[in-house]
């Protein structure tokens, strides 16, 4: 039998059946392993020797901290040669496209999708070389989750330029701050507003009604409810909605931009265009806002970052991501009583979870399902290997069904085990096990990765890496049902 056939072969075999946890051995330094697969995208060689030195809860303090913690001179140079991560979006989008001279349609296309294809390769690096190599792995679970909670999709217009920008100026500053200052940030970036339109958003009555600007525009203002805060049960109403919708007219990104030469660096491009707001009063969540322009939608936001249907949802959704799909109703009340105190303070939010008994709970103990994203994340970081084309992973993680940006709806991609394992995505991923095993920059042996993951593996498991040839051996472990999950 070929060997690539073989580890086929006892992959499936491991797998089959596997549709809830499987029974691992338990190590003693189980909590550890359990707090690094959670704060992480994946465990290095020496965390566990790491975090045993330090204290859990030390390590929990330092990671809640990410200011704190230094980033490698070799991965600050390596970002600092991504030249695009460093323009605004008003740079981005007058160099997406530049004012021709005479020049026809064509010879503008060529240009303009090379630096859509660099801008994005860039935002994909930047990504991939932050959750592989930087020592501030809650700040990149973070970042993993809230650009899944504030999704926008590369493939539309001028979002594609957009989204490096986005993650860098809307996420990043906010991931472990104030909600309130992170929902602001999203909703003005040029990103978020593009992609789902609010910047066409219109009072059609208002004396800036003309061409594509001529009527409301509900699309922001939903998902602002649905998914942003309130969530579907939140408790509003279609009237809320167009309310809303209302209070968003003439929130958008300036359409006019200055030359290149003269555009700055520290202007994301919001404008709010008076010409086009709506001024009357509104009645919104119960409560009146009268019509004042741009401060509504600052009305609008407190509300909404203060109501208590959105403590519940981003209770919910960090709980699902860092410990079960269904998490305990008791830790979602700690959260999101936590998060009221404290004016939904993230890192307050964060450090009540982590802190609970239902998140040290060892029912949860490796029960968490790797997206794809944390999956092939994870394997670059347990086996030490650098990532030498990001172009490659960002086809490795489409082939997986999720590739970075690359999610068309605003909902985001999911974090269960219901929305990954399928039959489908587990041939791709031990075909991806299998083609990494045999990458030469992944040079580890079997023994060592076994021992940097914590040596967590079945009876089964173990007998299936003990049974084939060991050239095989990795593959067999990357391939395995304890290595994909967390």
């Amino acid at each position: 039998m070929k060997l690539r056939s073989r580890a086929w072969v006892l992959t499936v075999v491991l797998w089959v059946g596997m549709s809830v946890p499987v029974d691992s051995a338990t190590p003693a330094n189980s909590k550890i392993i359990h707090v690094l697969n959670r704060l992480s995208l994946g465990i290095r060689p020496g965390d566990i020797q790491k975090v045993e030195a330090m204290g859990i809860d030390r390590y929990i303090q330092q990671q809640l901290s990410p200011e704190s913690i230094p980033e490698s001179a070799a991965l600050t140079q390596q970002l600092a040669q991504l030249n695009t991560l460093t323009m605004s979006p008003v740079a981005l989008a007058q160099q997406f496209r530049p004012v021709g001279q005479g020049q026809g349609k064509q010879a503008q296309q060529k240009p303009n999708q090379q630096f859509a294809r660099t801008t994005m390769q860039q935002a994909v690096e930047a990504r991939l070389l932050r959750a592989t190599e930087s020592d501030r792995q809650l700040q990149e679970s973070m970042v993993d989750f809230w650009f899944n909670h504030f999704n926008v999709f590369s493939g539309k217009g001028l979002t594609r330029v957009w989204v490096g920008a986005y993650e860098q100026e809307a996420i990043r500053p906010h991931t472990m701050g104030r909600f309130r200052d992170l929902l602001e940030a999203t909703a003005r970036h040029p990103a978020m507003l593009f992609y789902l339109d609010n910047w066409q958003n219109t009072d059609p009555k208002s004396p800036g009604a003309r061409g594509r600007f001529q009527g409301l525009n509900e699309n922001y203002a939903r998902e602002l409810l649905e998914l942003h805060t309130l969530g579907v049960d939140g408790g509003y109403t279609q009237q809320d909605v167009i309310a809303l919708a209302k209070i968003l007219t003439g929130w958008g990104f300036r359409r006019t931009v200055q030359p290149v030469a003269q555009a700055t660096d520290n202007d994301n491009g919001f404008y709010f265009d008076a010409k086009r707001h709506d001024f009357s009063d509104k009645v919104f969540l119960g409560r009146t806002i009268k019509g004042s322009g741009i401060a509504e939608v600052e009305q609008a936001f407190d509300i909404l970052a203060k109501h208590p249907a959105t403590a519940r949802r981003v209770s919910y959704k960090l709980a699902q991501y860092f410990v079960a799909d269904q998490p305990p109703k008791a830790l979602l009340d700690q959260m999101a009583q936590r998060f009221t105190a404290t004016d939904g303070n993230i890192r307050e939010v964060l450090s009540t979870l982590f802190r609970s008994a239902e998140f040290m709970d060892s029912k949860h103990y490796n029960a968490k399902f790797k997206t794809p994203y944390q999956y092939v994340v994870s394997a670059y970081r347990a086996t030490g290997s650098e990532m030498s084309s990001p172009v490659v992973v960002q086809n490795v993680l489409q082939q997986l069904g999720m590739p970075l940006f690359g999610c068309q709806t605003p909902d985001g991609y999911k974090n269960t085990q219901a929305a990954w394992l399928n039959p489908d995505g587990m041939t791709r991923r031990l075909s991806f096990a299998t083609t990494f095993s045999k990458l030469p920059s992944q040079s580890v042996n079997a023994i060592q990765l076994a021992q940097t993951v914590g040596d967590r593996f079945s009876s089964q498991t173990q007998q299936a890496i003990a049974s084939s040839p060991p050239q095989l051996r990795t593959a067999i472990i990357l391939g395995s049902p304890e290595f994909m999950r967390r």
